[in-house]
């Protein structure tokens, strides 16, 4: 099998494909807008824009012709009928302007070996798309999916005196790595803080190693008051998660101190929630060992 894929490396994913749009400065103010970007001095594209002139949109090509296809297609066949992206990487040789007409070509650049992962067993395919305007390399991305058989689930049942005793559903951890170790160490004090950098004072959360208006990586951390209101919130309905019980919302605080965070409400039912309504900040034991901000609002 592992023979047979390989006969595909170095061949076509796709050729000399133009983008839909030309780079538009629209787009580029959107993308900014809703990635909390400042939007580059000279009016170009951040860089890892790059996909975002490559890609067919919600629709997608309606098409899965080509050696690519002819591949996918193989390990369909041979029961490999999963797929989940893996990673990406991205080279940017020169900044996109608005008016840029981008050309790409994209080819299978590896399969792996087969490979057993929790997922199921399967192979990583990785395309590498070089993305051009006129003879001119603007970009390179590399992309890797694993397309694989899902493992199966054992349908043997344990026997009463050996099952598993029931437990409750926990809620999910919270990634704490050195970049945001700092906010962590400060709910367990029942502290909520927040970054200020120290070049230009502008307040920001998530934390950031860097400031995102000014690129300093010099920061304070400093303590919220805990007062805001409910900038936006969503109704979860579904799908049902054994650690919560739906329907609940979610809402976007809006600090006193001008920044934002996602976190849930306690205090009054989900279809209580309005936007603008007064929250203040609360702690909420989930677990044995963890305790979460929340925010309780006013009906």
């Amino acid at each position: 099998m592992y023979e047979r894929l390989r006969t595909y490396v170095g061949r076509p994913a796709a050729e000399a494909e133009r983008g839909r749009e030309p780079v538009a400065a629209s787009m580029i103010r959107h993308w900014c807008e809703a990635l909390g970007h400042p939007v580059p001095a000279d009016g170009s594209a951040p860089a890892t824009m790059l996909q975002v002139w490559t890609m067919a949109g919600p629709a997608g090509s309606g098409r899965r012709a080509g050696p690519y296809g002819e591949l996918l297609g193989v390990l369909d066949d041979a029961g490999c009928t999963s797929v989940v992206a893996t990673d990406c990487e991205q080279e940017y040789p020169r900044p996109l302007h608005p008016g840029d007409e981008v050309v790409f070509d994209s080819l299978i650049e590896s399969v792996s070996p087969r490979k057993t992962t929790r997922l199921g067993t399967g192979y990583f395919v990785t395309t590498r798309m070089d993305v051009r305007v006129g003879d001119e390399l603007v970009g390179t991305h590399r992309f890797r999916i694993l397309k694989y058989r899902p493992a199966r689930r054992t349908d043997r049942t344990p026997s009463a005196e050996h099952a598993p005793r029931p437990r409750a559903a926990q809620r999910p951890r919270p990634v704490v790595n050195r970049d945001n170790e700092g906010f962590w160490a400060g709910v367990a004090r029942h502290e909520l803080l927040f970054q200020r950098c120290a070049e230009c004072a502008t307040p920001r959360f998530p934390w950031l190693p860097g400031c995102n208006a000014c690129g300093s990586a010099a920061w304070q951390a400093v303590a919220a008051s805990g007062r805001g209101t409910v900038h936006s919130h969503v109704v979860v309905h579904h799908p049902p998660f054994p650690a919560f019980d739906p329907p609940y919302a979610v809402v976007l605080v809006e600090l006193d101190e001008g920044v934002r965070i996602v976190s849930n409400i306690t205090g009054v039912r989900c279809d209580e929630v309005r936007i603008g309504m007064p929250v203040e900040l609360e702690f909420l034991r989930v677990e044995d060992d963890l305790e979460l901000p929340v925010f309780r609002g006013a009906a």
